[in-house]
Order: C-alpha cells, then structure tokens, then sequence
C-alpha cells in the first residue's frame, strides 16, 4: 500500500514537556482533571526506528506533539533516523542552546513557540539570540511562532520568519479568539493529509488536543502505518468530512479547525 495524499507527520518522541504554560489544555487537565491525567513518557527507540523505516521520502515530519523534544534522550540518533524527509519541531526554547549540539546541521526548520503572558518571555528571547549567534547561516531555518495578542518588534529585529497564532481554549480547538479559516472546500486539510503518531504509537488523525483519544485511528505498534493512513476508520471519518458531515466524527464534533492555521 501507499500513502496517497500524506504530507505530515508528527512523531511524538516524547510527552514530557518542562515548560508550565497558562494555555496548556494538558496542565489544566493535570491540576482540574487528574482522571484524565496523561501518563508522560518516552518513545522506545526500537519505535522510532520502525517509523522511520516506514515513511515515505519527502514529506514533512515533525518530530513532537504535545510535549517537549529536546528533552528526549537520544533526540540526535532520532534525527538522523529521518534523513529522507524534511525534519522539523518546535520548541519552547529552554534547551536550545544546551542542545545545540545536536540541532545545528541536523534539523531543517525549528519553530519556537512564544505567547501572550508569559513570564519567562524574556528569558526565551535571550535563549533565541544566544542560540542564531551559536547557529550562524548554518541550518535549520528559524521560525518564531507568536500565540495571541503579542508585541512582535523585537521578534522582527531577529530577522527570522514569524508565525502568528489565533489562541483557542486550553481543552481543545474551540472558543477562538476570532473565527479561524475555513477551506473553500469545506474538508479539514489535517484530515485529508496528516497523522500524528503519539509516543506509545498511538496514531491519531491531528495534533489538536485530545486527551480522550478520539482521534485515533491504529496502533503502529501491531499494525503497519500504511495499513492504518489507509484503513477503514480514517476512510469513513474522511467520507464524513467530504459530505459535510464532520459533527459524526468523534474529535472533530467539538473541533473547530479545519486544517488552515489562523494569524491574529
């Protein structure tokens, strides 16, 4: 089998994450929701190996969903695994120039995520500079994403893309702060060409938060990933999508992104 229409994937090396982020739906459900609670760990190397094996030459693959990246063990072995697609994560900054190591020449963009309120924002930006100086014109590309109402000047003066981002409720894709893009063709891009493989190989069809796993579509552990990107669940939740009927699928029934990321 092949992977028709597949683009993304985000490969979730870890779930640990060190940063405690006022808009974080996982740090709401920690402290309101502890039943719901996700068991943070790492991905078995052995894992990472099986997809990298596995994923078709090309496509972008981002190697973190919702935790930290960097802080996964053998974070440049895993790397260097996928050296036939185009590599990238996203950060919140703190190890950046710890790990620099093992970013510089290894990676093809990293994106570090900054928004509105945070009170360590000072710190991040001195951590981004200090990281370009290290850096130089060496790769990976950098990009700055901005989260909610923001003052991008000093981001600017980096000379590096900036990404900004519409803020959404800490549970889940909803309560936009204004309504985000829909597609002219009324399908969810995400849907139509991304999987993200959570950390226990878990495969979901989108990064948006979920801690009642209704996104999930296989198990990449028992089940090849072509069997799954083209297997019954994620063509009927596709169907639904295409006859306008995306309230039947369980994640997207409350979901109010469509796979076009939204700037303020």
């Amino acid at each position: 089998m092949c992977f028709n229409g597949l683009t993304t994937v985000n490969v979730e090396l870890t779930s640990r994450c060190n940063k405690d982020c006022w808009m974080c739906g996982r740090r709401k459900v920690d402290r309101e929701y502890p039943k719901l609670a996700m068991q943070y760990g790492d991905m078995d190397f052995a894992l990472v190996k099986s997809i990298a094996r596995q994923l078709p030459s090309g496509i972008v693959l981002q190697l973190h969903n919702n935790g930290e990246s960097l802080l996964y063990p053998r974070f440049k072995e895993a790397v260097k695994l996928f050296n036939r697609q185009i590599r990238c994560i996203d950060t919140n900054g703190k190890l950046i120039v710890e790990k620099a190591g093992d970013i510089i020449g290894n990676l093809d963009t990293l994106t570090v995520s900054t928004f509105e309120n945070d009170e360590e924002a000072n710190e991040q930006y001195k951590l981004i500079k200090d990281f370009l100086k290290i850096k130089g014109n060496k790769k990976p590309n950098v990009i700055i994403r901005c989260l909610g109402k923001m003052s991008l000047e000093r981001y600017k003066k980096l000379n590096c893309i900036i990404a900004t981002r519409i803020l959404h409720s800490p549970m889940g894709s909803f309560k936009y702060k204004k309504n985000p893009t829909v597609p002219e063709i009324g399908i969810c891009l995400d849907l139509l060409s991304h999987i993200v493989i959570r950390r226990d190989g878990k495969v979901s069809i989108c990064v948006r938060f979920d801690p009642h796993g209704l996104g999930i579509i296989g198990d990449c552990v028992t089940t090849p990933l072509a069997d799954i990107w083209n297997g019954h669940k994620r063509k009927e939740w596709l169907s639904y999508h295409i006859e306008g009927k995306r309230r039947k699928v369980p994640l997207c029934s409350f979901c109010e992104f469509w796979g076009v990321p939204t700037g303020t």
